[in-house]
């Protein structure tokens, strides 16, 4: 009979290419497409500026991982984040991100796709991060504003309008047409 052995991040060091730790398994990611990476990519370099501004938090991109412990979950590797811990050099940080973007991808709709998203964002949210946006380019072309204190009540934001990551990222706005650029 074979042993099962969980996950451990050091195997997640190992992983070419994208990965999260859920359920003790390595649960690849694939890569995703133009509108989606361009749209993480632009929301990565807005966040960057307000960094820079501010001198507050740091801007990550996608494929950085943050190491979380969860009972079921190890790790996040989101579209695009803002984190206000310390620096790990070229370690995986340690501890979610404040804020932290899933841009949908083609296979990222659908009832399973939808359950899979919630869960996630409820253990964003268990892990410490206050602000969860579901961005989604493809269809619906809107930013879903989840927020810890309130997970079941987005606030929707279209083109033409800015949205935001409050209290994740005071002051910092995004509009929704940049993701279209």
């Amino acid at each position: 009979m074979p042993v099962h052995t969980d996950a451990t991040i050091d195997d997640l060091y190992h992983v070419p290419g994208k990965a999260e730790i859920v359920n003790g398994e390595l649960r690849l990611m694939s890569p995703t497409g133009d509108l989606p990476g361009s749209a993480a990519l632009e929301i990565v370099v807005s966040l960057h500026a307000h960094s820079r501004r501010t001198g507050s938090g740091r801007a990550y991109g996608d494929n950085v991982g943050f190491i979380v412990t969860l009972p079921h979950r190890r790790s996040f590797s989101p579209d695009a984040a803002y984190y206000v811990g310390p620096r790990s050099k070229g370690r995986f940080l340690e501890g979610a991100p404040i804020f932290a973007v899933e841009v949908r991808s083609e296979g990222d709709y659908g009832p399973g796709a939808e359950q899979e998203l919630a869960a996630k964002r409820q253990d964003y949210f268990e892990a410490g991060t206050q602000v969860v946006w579901d961005a989604d380019v493809l269809r619906s072309e809107t930013i879903r504003v989840f927020r810890a204190g309130n997970p079941l009540n987005p606030t929707v934001y279209s083109r033409g309008q800015l949205a935001e990551a409050e209290p994740a990222v005071p002051g910092w706005t995004f509009p929704v047409e940049d993701l279209f650029r």
